[in-house]
């Protein structure tokens, strides 16, 4: 009765893993969309990534609901030209995830060419089985 029990809970933990690594990847195949649309400022990109209710927070302290977060990058007053993703670290607890990373990327900020190291941490939730970019904040990377 003990090895049956003990096989039981073996492969319950073993499908809690494997379901959890599925959810994992499915939130790293979000993050890469979001890197996508953020290069090419593509509003149904935009739409379809971000929740209704997304707060996005950038580095120099400024935050946007949805709506403004997606005419910046449609209209390319804030403009990522090239986006480099690395260290990025992914949690899934439930609906909810969180995703941190650093972000190398060439800008176009009102017209101004630049470059932006930051430490960026979204938080994803899932909505109607997709996930879907809830909250973002930044942070220069000293």
């Amino acid at each position: 009765m003990k090895q049956w029990l003990m096989v039981v809970g073996m492969s319950t933990f073993s499908l809690f893993i494997s379901a959890q690594e599925r959810e994992i990847k499915k939130v790293e195949a979000a993050a890469a969309f979001l890197i996508n649309a953020l290069e090419s400022g593509d509003r149904k990109a935009l739409e379809k990534i971000s929740s209704v209710n997304l707060n996005y927070g950038h580095s120099n302290g400024r935050v946007e609901d949805r709506n403004q977060f997606i005419e910046a990058l449609v209209s390319k007053t804030s403009d990522f030209i090239s986006i480099s993703v690395s260290e990025q670290r992914i949690q899934v607890t439930g609906k909810n995830a969180i995703v941190r990373q650093r972000l190398d990327a060439t800008i176009m900020d009102g017209g101004k060419p630049g470059e932006v190291r930051l430490n960026v941490l979204l938080v994803f939730k899932k909505e109607t089985g997709e996930w879907k970019l809830l909250a973002r904040h930044a942070s220069r990377v000293i």
